[in-house]
């Protein structure tokens, strides 16, 4: 299994295809995504790359955290993992406009 690799402080201008570039000399990706806003589609200045080996993920680390782009220093790490979340349940809320209050 590969290991999945957090980057921080990224350009606002960066895309998912130019941090797969970026990482694609330390070894194969599963996946590069740089992660926006919902509403804007604005990215939000991170990302995560999915490296296919643990070896090429620590490379990359190695080579790429502290590194520089546009002005901004890289952040590159191991991600951690992602904290379960309860699921919410928006059936079983009231909602609407009060019914007979005149």
């Amino acid at each position: 299994m590969g290991a999945r690799i957090y980057v921080g402080n990224l350009p606002f201008s960066i895309t998912s295809d130019q941090l797969q570039e970026m990482f694609g000399p330390f070894g194969d990706i599963v996946e590069a995504r740089v992660i926006t806003d919902r509403s804007t589609g604005q990215s939000k200045g991170f990302g995560f790359v999915e490296m296919g080996s643990e070896e090429a993920a620590q490379a990359a680390i190695a080579q790429l955290n502290g590194t520089t782009i546009e002005n901004r220093t890289l952040r590159v790490n191991e991600a951690e993992a992602r904290p379960d979340r309860p699921r919410r349940d928006y059936g079983s809320r009231g909602g609407g406009y009060g019914g007979d209050r005149w």
